[in-house]
């Protein structure tokens, strides 16, 4: 059988086998995943964003090989995900673009598409990495218009494609130490791989098996285990730009008038931000993929020209700590919650005593975190859509964590407010200020009132020796801090907490709860307790152990 001349239909059936024979083995594609950052999901990204092309096909079928491939550019740019995923869309982006005029195309054609989609992938990224699905897609593309200036076949054609595409990803390991060091070969690689074992697969009237039975390293299958020792090359402190950030911007004709769009400006202005850069845009949107420290950042420089939709941000860090084992740095209690209820509370904490106390006074999410451990923006968003209520209330309990609450409250649909708690103390005090029969305006009034009526302490270490207004500090000095300000340093701990207790408890303080850290004994805070009865009888004495790291004692005073 010989194939001369591809029409939309059979071009069609293609594209849904190559999604499908990709999405079945999607898990083995996530389980190779090593590089440029540990996303932890590359076939997952990608099957979902040939999925999304090959359904806009389905709805598009014709004999028009142009208009199908017209619609499989929307629907992969609507569903891309991930730097392999964006990827991917471009590739088929510019394949489209090439035949976008033609009723059916020749062999020739068809390499020359490939060969166009490659140059549109590559001025996508920001800075382009050899080694990765863009090699394999290059070199493989390369090898399809150099048959084709002979061959007329598309199945000889396709099938030359196909197999340059196999050697080249067999060689990402020479071109990417990393890879050649876990012995795996790159993962957007093996996944176009796969789409286009898809394409051959139709065009010689063939079935594929549903789970390919690939090998890696040599001999052995990919395992969970060796997903894990794949993951465990890369350290998580060691992951420059922390959040994996997508979203798109739906173009608004005012914003446009007074933000002029270039894909190109978009792109360099972005680059600032982070790496693992994407940009591309059609008429109506642009998608972006980025990692990135600052997710705010970038989502406010995107609204400069529409508004925003499909937002994700995802930390990469606690991704990788979660598949090597390691503690995680931000982790959302998710409650069942079957029906939207009227309200739902989102706070943030440090140490599982904490956390627990917030839960009893009526938190219906906590995120883990605090000073160090920041949440970001996307855990807040992922808690707020796990309440699932109709109205939100944020408690931050961290002056650093307040503007991603804010930011998390502004990207959702939700009717969020978030109260500027500080403090574990301020937060909990909010809380307990909360009334659910009253609106969310009215609530928001009363719990910031609240933060106003408890005063909070704090006994930590010192890291480095400083010196802060007047005060000398050396390094591992215990230190008072009264809110927010270091007032109290001593080498002995208790005698810094009893210090700053001195310093902190007056006539009108009536209770005074004390938060013991995970570095503190039971001995150490009876010892407390005794001085405070001694020296303030008529204080109300509250004990909880809140295991938070760094804080030895955590005071509230009301």
């Amino acid at each position: 059988m010989s194939i001369t001349a591809l029409d939309g239909k059979r071009f069609a059936e293609m594209v849904v086998q190559g999604s499908n024979h990709l999405s079945a083995n999607a898990k083995m594609v996530d389980a190779l995943n090593v590089f440029p950052v540990p996303d932890g999901d590359t076939g997952t990204n990608m099957n979902l964003s040939m999925t999304s092309g090959a359904k806009e096909v389905k709805n598009n079928i014709q004999e028009h090989i142009g208009k199908v491939g017209i619609a499989l550019s929307k629907g992969l740019l609507m569903g891309a995900r991930g730097n392999s995923g964006v990827i991917l869309s471009q590739l088929f982006r510019g394949f489209s673009k090439s035949i976008e005029q033609k009723s059916e195309i020749t062999g020739r054609d068809f390499a020359l598409a490939l060969e166009s989609g490659v140059e549109t992938a590559y001025k996508a990224v920001m800075k382009p990495v050899e080694g990765t699905i863009l090699t394999v897609a290059k070199d493989s593309a390369k090898k399809g218009v150099l048959v084709s200036k002979k061959e007329t076949d598309i199945i000889v054609i396709m099938e030359e494609v196909l197999k340059e595409a196999k050697a080249s990803l067999n060689r990402t390991p020479d071109l990417l130490p990393v890879l050649k060091e876990v012995g795996v070969v790159d993962s957007g690689g093996q996944g176009l791989v796969f789409v286009y074992e898809g394409f051959l697969a139709v065009l010689k009237g063939e079935s594929l098996p549903e789970v390919t039975d690939y090998t890696v390293n040599m001999d052995s299958l990919i395992s969970e285990e060796h997903h894990k020792s794949v993951q465990s090359h890369m350290n998580t402190e060691d992951i420059e730009f922390g959040y994996c950030t997508e979203f798109m911007v739906k173009f608004d004709d005012e914003k446009m008038t007074e933000n002029s769009f270039s894909e190109e400006n978009f792109r360099n202005e972005l680059s600032k931000y982070g790496d693992s850069l994407l940009v591309i845009s059609d008429q109506e949107v642009v998608k972006v993929h980025i990692h990135s420290e600052q997710p705010g950042d970038c989502l406010s420089f995107g609204q400069k020209f529409g508004s925003l939709i499909n937002i994700k941000i995802e930390n990469m860090r606690q991704q990788h700590s979660n598949i090597v084992g390691e503690s995680h740095t931000a982790t959302i209690e998710k409650p069942i919650l079957k029906e939207k209820q009227e309200y739902g509370i989102v706070t943030v904490s440090m140490g599982t005593g904490i956390a627990e106390l917030f839960r009893s006074i009526g938190a219906h999410a906590v995120i883990e975190g605090g000073q160090t451990m920041n949440p970001s923006t996307e855990d807040i968003v992922k808690a707020i859509k796990d309440v699932n209520a109709k109205k939100i209330i944020i408690l931050p309990n961290n002056k650093n964590i307040i503007m991603a609450a804010q930011q998390a409250a502004d990207v959702t649909d939700e009717e969020v407010i978030v109260i500027p708690s500080k403090t574990v103390p301020q937060g909990m005090t909010a809380l307990l200020a909360f009334n659910p029969s009253a609106s969310l305006k009215a609530n928001e009034v009363t719990m910031v009132e609240a933060l106003k009526h408890v005063k909070t302490g704090q006994i930590t270490f010192a890291v480095r020796d400083t010196s802060i207004e007047g005060l000398s500090i050396e390094k591992d000095d215990f230190m008072g801090i009264n809110e927010g300000k270091i007032i109290v340093k001593n080498k002995n701990k208790l005698e810094a907490a009893k210090e700053l207790l001195e310093n902190m408890l007056d006539e009108d303080s009536e209770i005074l709860t004390i938060l013991q850290g995970e570095e503190t004994n039971d001995q150490e805070v009876e010892e407390l307790v005794s001085f405070i009865e001694e020296n303030f009888e008529d204080v109300e004495i509250e004990i909880h152990k809140g295991q938070q790291p760094l804080y030895s004692f955590i005071f509230a005073i009301e």
